[in-house]
């Protein structure tokens, strides 16, 4: 497949690398011949390659993300491809300056400024904003059934009883909005001081704000309050923020549950690591 995703580019390239870390798509690292570094992304869906081509169209010129060179529609073995340029820097660590926190808050309110296009029919991006409660919860209980399988049952039992409780007490949605779904550090990349920009959009949606903000602070926000409040200062300079303290404890919970569901689908012994924190993280929020 990556041959053939090779030929229909026309591509010259002096050295192909694997890039670890991408869990939707097959993505590689490539050198041409030129020395120019590209990337190249197969998704593993049809759906997952329809979003990612109209997250490009949207956020194109609005948001700072990795330029489009090429794409390509796939056939019958491959879903599709994608050529895109090199966003300069590495994945977002914790070892950062607070400016660089600010940024990334900019980043993400830029995004949640944009809503779905006006006389537009998208074809991947769903708009899940009007039944946004009941996408939240179909998408919990599609993981509980893979959840059940690991989880004894007293725990499973009060996890389902914690979700059915905490979902009343959620503040009025925040949205329409562009949302990212998997926000996090592994997907923004700095380059220094400066934040170069987001990749990734293979589960995009329009949707609620609150569901962008939960990996961001899993993995990035909770560790230094200075960061997180650098981040919201960011994100304030460019839209109103949601009371994060009011969505985090429900939405970290449905994470953790959902991460779980992920790990045996994805398979448990290729993710045991993973699944071992989301099944600390789920005790700690159940018992």
């Amino acid at each position: 497949m990556l041959n053939s995703v090779i030929d229909q580019f026309r591509l010259q390239v002096q050295s192909i690398n694997d890039v670890e870390n991408s869990h939707s798509s097959t993505v590689y690292k490539c050198t041409l011949l030129s020395g120019e570094n590209i990337f190249l992304k197969i998704p593993y869906t049809k759906l997952k390659w329809q979003r990612e081509l109209q997250a490009y169209e949207i956020l194109k010129g609005r948001v700072a993300i990795p330029k489009m060179l090429d794409y390509w529609s796939g056939d019958e073995e491959c879903p599709g491809a994608f050529l895109l340029s090199e966003l300069k820097g590495k994945q977002l660590t914790t070892e950062v300056a607070p400016t660089v926190a600010f940024q990334v808050g900019v980043l993400q309110a830029t995004m949640h400024t944009v809503q779905p296009p006006d006389g537009k029919v998208l074809t991947g991006i769903q708009n899940e904003f009007s039944h946004w409660s009941n996408f939240i919860e179909n998408q919990f209980y599609s993981f509980a059934e893979d959840v059940r399988l690991v989880l004894d049952e007293n725990l499973y039992t009060k996890a389902i009883e914690k979700f059915e409780n905490m979902k009343h007490q959620l503040p009025p949605y925040d949205g329409p909005s562009f949302i990212h779904m998997d926000f996090r550090p592994a997907n923004i990349i700095t380059d220094g001081n400066k934040v170069s920009g987001m990749i990734d959009f293979e589960s995009v949606r329009f949707g609620s704000t609150e569901i962008d903000f939960i990996k961001l602070y899993r993995d990035f926000l909770r560790f230094n309050p200075t960061l997180y409040q650098a981040f919201q200062e960011g994100y304030k300079s460019i839209r109103p923020l949601i009371d994060l303290e009011a969505v985090l404890p429900f939405y970290s919970f449905t994470d953790a549950f959902n991460s779980i569901g992920w790990s045996k689908r994805r398979g448990i012994e290729k993710n045991a690591l993973f699944l071992e924190e989301n099944l600390a993280r789920l005790k700690n929020f159940v018992m």
